[in-house]
């Protein structure tokens, strides 16, 4: 199990840093939105492996699906996806589930001024590809709500 402290809290995320035992009251669920499934494959498993629940979807059309059936507490998501951009699906799932607004990571080989234009218009945080699976945790943990949460090993309110 992942240990943390919450260091201080910006406008809309947190940096922790390992040091407490620390256990969320409720896995934190991640969508993965890409369409490469290797990718898909990769960050599950590397998420999982890190304390996370993960849903994984392989097309727009896919994640929309899951995020009108399910909770998620964080998204990361590709920009460039066949049937449906990114910032698109972005949007939608925003509508549905508000959080998300301030709680996806985008994920983009695109270096292209479109696609930096498309990620700040969403005011979301981004990872280019390639990138370190460390580096992508790093990020969605920085993302992960500050909800209830159990005590630490200690008996201490985290």
């Amino acid at each position: 199990m992942r240990s943390y402290r919450w260091n201080s809290i910006r406008t809309h995320t947190a940096q922790m840093t390992e040091t407490e035992d620390v256990m969320y009251a409720e896995p934190v669920r991640v969508l993965v939105v890409d369409d490469e499934p290797a990718i898909c494959r990769a960050l599950t498993i590397a998420l999982t492996r890190a304390g996370f629940e993960v849903v994984a979807a392989q097309s727009g059309d896919a994640a929309l699906s899951v995020l009108s059936s399910q909770h998620v507490d964080v998204m990361v998501i590709d920009l460039r996806i066949p049937d449906t951009r990114g910032d698109v699906v972005f949007e939608l799932a925003a509508a549905t589930q508000p959080h998300l607004r301030h709680q996806t990571l985008f994920m983009t080989g695109d270096i292209s001024e479109r696609a930096y234009k498309l990620i700040l218009s969403c005011k979301c945080p981004s990872i280019r590809k390639p990138f370190e699976l460390k580096e992508l945790i790093g990020a969605v943990e920085t993302l992960v709500p500050h909800r209830g949460r159990a005590r630490d090993a200690r008996g201490q309110s985290a």
